[in-house]
């Protein structure tokens, strides 16, 4: 094997270097060598595909890649310079210092001045920059004196200065297909050099699927999981990887769930879609990924009181009241009984019949006055005017008369549930309400 980790003449015994070759870990040793050896990404890189037509062609923008942890971003970062023949300077942005970003551009133009292509300034989680750092690196970008390739697991569009983003390509990488990451498993299992080949493990694929089906999209997770249990069945004098083997060694599935970023936000709008979709099935799964991230009870109650008088409405006005009194219920009885509350009330928003009539209403009433729209009261409906009709006093309970100077149309019924009702008065009463608007 090459001597990859010295830095002295001496001769190492391959016994010794196979030692020091694993105390790296296996994510690090199974990274692919070319862009054909990268798994997943496909609607990126795959062949005639938008980033590898770029690359292929020898070009490279100014980019940044947004994904979770584990998809691939510092792998690709390195493989697109090295496909396009381009000299790679890293900095972490974690420990970076404006001086060591200044000199990192330096370098870059000393190395364009010497005859050299544009370098790639890749910076790993540039989302831990301040903006006077990131506005460090902005004229070298507009100038073109430099390739600027940013990584990060955070929304690029909250954390990276507008005037940066604007002079980047964002690039979102996705989680990892359970055959994706099997394929990676697999390859790492039959790897002698680099991989565990050399532990003479058998397992089935049933096996490196499990393994990928408890890391959540996430390479680098799933390949350590594989070596602590790889390393694990070896010690213990086996030569099958099985699937308790896993479950001992690597303990439960890894939940990729973040509270205070773009996770927390992607699952509460996926359960506020299916609710308003009428799926209660999948509603129940997004609120137990909440639950089970340990999100806070009241920031879901909260939606859910919303989502009643938003996507459910005037088609069934039991549901604000039924939400309403699942916040108080949850507040008073607390984890782990409020799921079972939280479950019920998910259920019957779900089910229940749907209207965003009130919600489109009292936003086209907003837009009227914002637009100016400014009525004057009508004399008889002031507080000092005359003429006002009492509606009690007719046995109706209603008199005609006028409450906009000007006739003006906001809601428009839905035609669902309890709302069918309520036109059928409103019917008895004003003719707009026989018009479909």
């Amino acid at each position: 094997m090459a001597d990859l980790f010295s830095d002295s003449g001496e001769s190492i015994r391959e016994d010794e270097t196979d030692a020091m070759t694993f105390e790296v870990p296996l994510a690090e040793r199974m990274r692919p060598r070319t862009l054909d050896e990268y798994v997943g990404q496909e609607h990126l890189v795959g062949h005639g595909k938008p980033l590898r037509a770029l690359l292929d062609s020898g070009r490279l923008p100014s980019c940044i890649l947004y994904g979770n942890p584990g998809v691939g971003k510092t792998t690709l970062v390195r493989l697109m310079a090295s496909a396009t023949g381009r000299r790679l300077m890293e900095i972490n942005a974690v420990s970076a210092k404006v001086s060591q970003l200044r000199d990192l551009l330096d370098d870059a133009v000393k190395f364009r001045a010497s005859g050299g292509r544009n370098a790639v300034a890749f910076v790993d989680e540039i989302y831990h920059l301040n903006s006077g750092q990131q506005n460090v690196l902005l004229p070298a970008v507009e100038r073109g004196e430099i390739i600027l390739v940013g990584t990060t697991s955070e929304n690029p569009w909250f954390e990276i200065n507008k005037t940066l983003l604007s002079r980047m390509i964002v690039y979102s990488l996705e989680p990892l297909s359970i055959d994706d990451v099997t394929k990676l498993l697999r390859r790492a299992m039959d790897d002698e050099k680099h991989g565990i080949g050399k532990l003479g493990l058998e397992t089935g694929d049933d096996v490196l699927t499990h393994i990928a089906s408890l890391t959540g999209g996430d390479a680098r997770q799933a390949l350590t999981r594989l070596e602590t249990a790889a390393a694990g069945a070896a010690m213990g004098g086996g030569n099958v990887l099985t699937q308790e083997a896993v479950d001992s060694a690597t303990g439960r599935q890894t939940l990729r769930y973040d509270r205070a970023s773009t996770d927390h936000y992607s699952v509460i709008s996926a359960l506020i879609k299916s609710v308003r979709g009428s799926d209660p099935d999948a509603a129940l799964y997004w609120l137990a990924r909440m639950l089970a991230s340990g999100d806070d009870v009241r920031f879901i109650c909260r939606r859910l009181c919303i989502l009643a008088s938003e996507d459910v409405g005037l088609a069934d006005p039991m549901a604000l009241i039924l939400a309403e009194s699942c916040a108080s219920a949850c507040d008073r009885v607390g984890l782990p009984e409020a799921k079972l509350i939280l479950g019920e009330t998910v259920v019957y928003l779900a089910a229940a019949p749907k209207s965003n009539s009130a919600y489109l209403a009292i936003k086209a009433a907003e837009s009227a006055v914002s637009d100016g729209d400014i009525m004057e009261v009508p004399y008889h409906l002031r507080n000092d005017g005359e003429g006002y009709q009492y509606p009690h006093d007719d046995p109706r309970h209603w008199i005609p008369q006028s409450y906009l100077p000007r006739q003006a149309r906001f809601y428009f019924p839905g035609k669902l549930g309890a709302e069918t009702r309520m036109v059928e008065r409103l019917k008895k009463f004003w003719k707009r309400f026989f018009e479909d608007g």
